[in-house]
């Protein structure tokens, strides 16, 4: 008899048929010991009343307590102790233990120690979950690193993501200000791990927020939340959507001519997503979306100003240095003290009422604009020559026109001479005035200087004369001429 069917046999027998437990060991040929624990448990079961020595696993157990604290500073979560780095130094303390012993000694150490989690409830427009994720991308056929802020709405499951050249504090400011205007709305409060961005220092019960994080948090009346120090599973739900935006959006490498380009083809490739997909019970994600908005804080009236507040000193060369780049300024403000309002994709100089506006450019690089030293140019034809390729670029046509006509008919280093001094009427006239001259200038194939205000030494002051006209001369006129004519006309 199958000890499962043995057992209903006791347990019939005496609580239905009333046998009594000597009666019952007669008929079922067992002894009254089994009928009576049968009695007292409805399943079959083996109860080891005391355990047994096992001297090899209990050393091999001190001695794996032993270890892990010897190397607890030597460790660390990506290269930690394995069962069989354990049972190679217990071999050599001279524990022969089996490496199957060794591991399940570990296992069973590792699960009593593993943190059990909590089922959380994720309530309609109460809560976001922030992070950022290392990303590659190709920007402008250049394969580089790149980083993804992604904020994910914890109940309906919407995601905003963007991708940026750094983990920066900018990048945190800028990602939130286009996530809040991506749900139209601002949710109760936003978990994010210890990033320097918004943590200065952690503290005994608290953190000690940045100023920019203080700022945005007060400016959008969010409550910001951290988890705990190294423990990123405090918020999973971002964790875990940022490792699969990684695996089914930006795979295979995504590349675009910018990386504001590549950002919006991965909203739009998320957004079309979130359109049809479904919660666990079937409802549109999208429906839950509309739920959770009007529980949310409206938009405030005024956006949230992206940039870092700066004094730069600007060099003799009218550098300024932000951030690694060096960027040029008016040469009329070399050595002075500017305000630099640094944002992503530009920085904005103020001295006085004067502001100049540039592009940002990469670390390490300098970024300088010529026009800005016309003053200085204008007296030195022999910098004029050195920079008048990208000189002649920035002020545009007819100025590249011009300068090769200048090469073609007096060389570079006579042409530089007389494209300083027309520099110099720009710099007295106005860019416009001489432009105009200019341009009249080489329609008629003549570079008529007096109408520029100009005086020249050296080279003519026009281009050959057309041959149709080559058989005219035209004298020279004195002084004296003029006096007679003034005669006759009296």
């Amino acid at each position: 008899m199958l000890e499962m069917d043995l057992v209903h046999a006791i347990r019939w027998k005496f609580y239905r048929e009333g046998i009594s437990q000597r009666d019952i060991a007669k008929q079922l040929g067992c002894s009254r010991n089994t009928v009576k624990k049968y009695l007292g448990q409805a399943e079959p079961a083996y109860r080891r009343k005391k355990k047994h020595a096992s001297p090899v696993r209990d050393k091999a157990e001190a001695l794996i307590e032993t270890i892990i604290k010897e190397w607890e500073d030597k460790t660390t979560p990506k290269q930690r102790i394995t069962g069989e780095r354990l049972h190679s130094d217990l071999v050599r303390r001279g524990c022969e233990v089996g490496i199957t012993t060794v591991r399940k000694i570990f296992k069973e150490r590792r699960r009593q120690e593993a943190e059990t989690f909590i089922p959380l409830i994720h309530r309609p427009g109460e809560e976001v979950q922030v992070d950022f994720f290392e990303v590659t991308v190709d920007v402008a056929g250049e394969r580089r690193k790149a980083w993804m802020f992604l904020m994910r709405l914890m109940f309906s499951k919407r995601d905003f993501a963007w991708v940026y050249d750094g983990c920066t504090q900018l990048a945190f400011l800028d990602g939130h200000v286009r996530a809040f205007n991506h749900f139209g709305a601002v949710p109760a409060r936003a978990i994010y791990d210890n990033l320097k961005a918004a943590v200065k220092k952690v503290v005994l019960g608290g953190r000690v927020l940045t100023e920019p994080m203080k700022s945005i948090s007060s400016h959008y009346l969010f409550e910001p939340c951290f988890a705990r120090v190294g423990r990123g599973n405090d918020k999973g739900g971002v964790e875990a959507r940022g490792g699969g935006i990684r695996y089914q959006d930006l795979t295979p490498i995504p590349s675009g001519g910018s990386l504001t380009q590549i950002s919006e083809n991965l909203m739009a490739k998320l957004e079309s997503k979130f359109a049809l997909s479904r919660a666990e019970d079937g409802t549109l994600k999208r429906d839950l979306f509309n739920q959770e908005l009007p529980l949310m804080r409206p938009l405030p009236m005024a956006p949230f100003p992206v940039h870092e507040i700066r004094v730069i000193s600007v060099s003799k060369c009218s550098l300024a240095r932000v951030k690694g780049v060096e960027y040029s300024l008016p040469s009329t403000w070399a050595r002075l003290n500017v305000m630099a309002y640094v944002g992503l994709e530009t920085v904005e100089f103020r001295w006085q009422d004067r502001r100049v506006l540039r592009q940002r450019g990469r670390k390490g690089q300098r970024c300088v604009h010529y026009t800005d030293y016309l003053k200085e140019l204008a007296i030195k034809p022999q910098a004029v020559r050195q920079v008048a390729t990208e000189l002649v670029e920035e002020l545009g046509e007819p100025y590249g026109r011009l300068w090769a006509l200048l090469v073609s008919s007096y060389g570079d280093k006579e042409g530089a001479k007389v494209l300083a001094k027309i520099l110099g009427a720009i710099v007295k006239n106005g860019a416009e005035q001489v432009t105009k001259a200019v341009t009249l200038a080489l329609a008629t194939k003549r570079l008529h200087l007096p109408a520029l205000g100009l005086s020249l030494s050296g080279p003519p002051r026009f281009v050959p004369v057309p041959p149709a006209l080559e058989q005219y001369v035209v004298e020279s006129s004195r002084a004296a001429d003029f006096d007679r004519l003034l005669a006759v006309a009296r």
